[in-house]
């Protein structure tokens, strides 16, 4: 790397700026910016500062290691640089040591004073990875620079405590500044709506003398994150009477009110209401209207909603199709939605590939689930949570394959949960297979209520547990059709329980 600044000294001329301006702001690609660099060190118009910040907002688009590399070398960046670099690092959660490392070297070694801007800056940082001892440590330079009581500083604070979930200390900070703005209050709202408690939210909000957007909106999206969703939608067309204009985060908010209530008319009405009013279309709104319109039984809307528009560069939308025709048993419509997604380079993420494993499971697409599977590692470099596992023992139970269904639980680096205990199952009670079990090389027979194995009472107790949280996931024992000749319901729930596929399974989960 040639080094940055080398003929800082030299005289800067107007003509050299505006050749320089043509040539940084040509750059379209890392490749263009690397050889602009080189080009603009051989021509000496690397000298002037402005140089330095230009080539460095640019690198951070494309890439912010080399960007941190650019800054490394200027002899002595002013505090917009120093800034710039802090706010880059803050909004990854994989770069934020490098945002409080910037933040450091402004207070240590740069001679200095941070502004109001650093500091929001630095505690974005801390709220988007790093903790709170990160965050005490910029509050005290804050206090030292006399910027405690500054509005922009406080509203940082505001929003790093409910971040890291101690609200408490966000009501402190809110109650002691009396120079309190409008965004102080919408960040005092959303900081109680993280934490779930809607009616300090919502008492908050009616004390406010003037709310907008985005507090109507907060307030939303807190009744949705809570369960409330009669209340989003009655809060929402309560704004459209006597509040502001809603943006497409309002809307997005609603939709997911209507997809879980299975509200269509009400979905419908919203979705007339968001072309009528002008509301411009994002990825994340147009992936909550196809989702509502799935959930509530409309797949020809759906996908006539997911076509008709452009808006897909992100992964949501596209989520959100393959989910559909997953949830409406069309697993070769969400392959081509899948092969289409490739074709436009949008990266599947964990979501894609669960409403991908969820339509082959409902396809009995073995081939094509094992597939998906193995692509998601070996070419997405995505691990396998417990989900990725759930679908996989589900479309291998579906399809009998109990064994690889057994071999794939005792391959999971997780304990199996509820749901892939009751795939297999539910398996076990359809295919009726599963009455021996093999174990690091040896086979355990077990026959309806055995208990001559050595290991019999630790398999009982933990089918009775494993049955009680079954239950509580909701999970309901089919009793009526498997055995007509026993009257009594709780003796049909002993007799099911003890069946020998399920000690069998239950053996070698107490053992894998």
């Amino acid at each position: 790397m040639i080094r940055f600044y080398s003929t800082f000294a030299k005289p800067f001329h107007s003509d050299h700026y505006h050749k320089l301006v043509s040539l940084i702001d040509s750059c379209k690609s890392m490749q263009q910016i690397t050889q602009t660099h080189a080009q603009l060190i051989t021509t000496t118009l690397i000298s002037h500062p402005i140089s330095a910040i230009k080539l460095i907002k640019l690198a951070i688009c494309a890439s912010l290691s080399y960007a941190h590399k650019l800054f490394d070398q200027i002899p002595q960046p002013d505090l917009f640089i120093y800034n710039t670099m802090i706010k880059a690092h803050s909004l990854s959660p994989h770069s934020c040591h490098n945002s409080a490392m910037v933040f450091r070297s402004l207070t240590r070694d740069s001679g200095l004073s941070p502004n109001r801007y650093s500091f929001v800056f630095a505690f974005g940082a801390c709220g988007n990875g790093l903790g709170v001892q990160e965050g005490e440590q910029v509050r005290v330079h804050a206090l030292k620079a006399g910027l405690e009581n500054n509005v922009f500083v406080v509203n940082a604070l505001i929003g790093i405590h409910g971040k890291w979930g101690l609200v408490e200390e966000s009501q402190k900070v809110f109650q002691w500044v009396e120079d309190r703005d409008l965004y102080s209050w919408n960040t005092m709202i959303a900081a109680y709506v993280g934490s779930g408690n809607m009616s300090q939210a919502k008492q908050l909000f009616d004390g406010m003398q003037e709310q907008d957007v985005v507090s109507w909106s907060t307030i939303i999206v807190g009744y949705v994150q809570v369960g409330c969703f009669m209340e989003a939608l009655d809060f929402f067309h309560k704004m459209l009477q006597i509040g502001p204009k809603p943006n497409a985060h309002t809307l997005a908010s609603s939709f997911l009110a209507c997809s879980n209530l299975v509200a269509l008319d009400q979905g419908k009405w919203i979705h007339a209401y968001t072309g009528r009013a002008g509301i411009k279309m994002n990825e994340r709104l147009l992936a909550n209207i196809i989702d509502m319109y799935a959930k509530c039984g409309e797949i020809e809307s759906t996908s006539r909603v997911f076509f008709e528009h452009k808006v897909k560069q992100k992964v949501w939308p596209w989520n959100a199709m393959i989910g559909g025709f997953a949830m409406h048993g069309k697993p070769n419509e969400a392959i081509n939605v899948f092969e289409q997604m490739k074709a436009e380079k949008v990266s599947p993420n964990k979501v894609t590939f669960i409403s991908l494993l969820n339509a082959c499971s409902h396809g009995y697409m073995v081939e094509d689930g094992k597939l998906y599977f193995r692509l998601m590692v070996s070419d997405y470099a995505i691990a396998p949570e417990i989900k990725h596992y759930g679908c996989m023992v589900d479309l291998l139970s579906c399809a009998s394959l109990l064994k690889e269904a057994e071999d794939m639980i005792s391959s999971m680096p997780m304990a199996p949960d509820i749901a892939i205990w009751g795939s297999l199952l539910n398996a076990c009670r359809i295919y009726k297979d599963m009455d021996s079990i093999e174990l690091k090389g040896t086979f355990h027979q077990f026959l309806v209520g055995d208990r001559s194995h050595r290991q019999s009472r630790e398999i009982y107790s933990f089918l009775d547990e494993m049955t009680i949280k079954l239950k509580s996931a909701g999970y309901v024992p089919e009793l009526g059709e498997l055995l007509h000749d026993i009257d009594v319901e709780e003796d049909k729930e002993t007799a099911l329980s003890v069946h020998s596929e399920k000690l069998a399974i239950a053996f070698g989960l107490m053992n894998t």
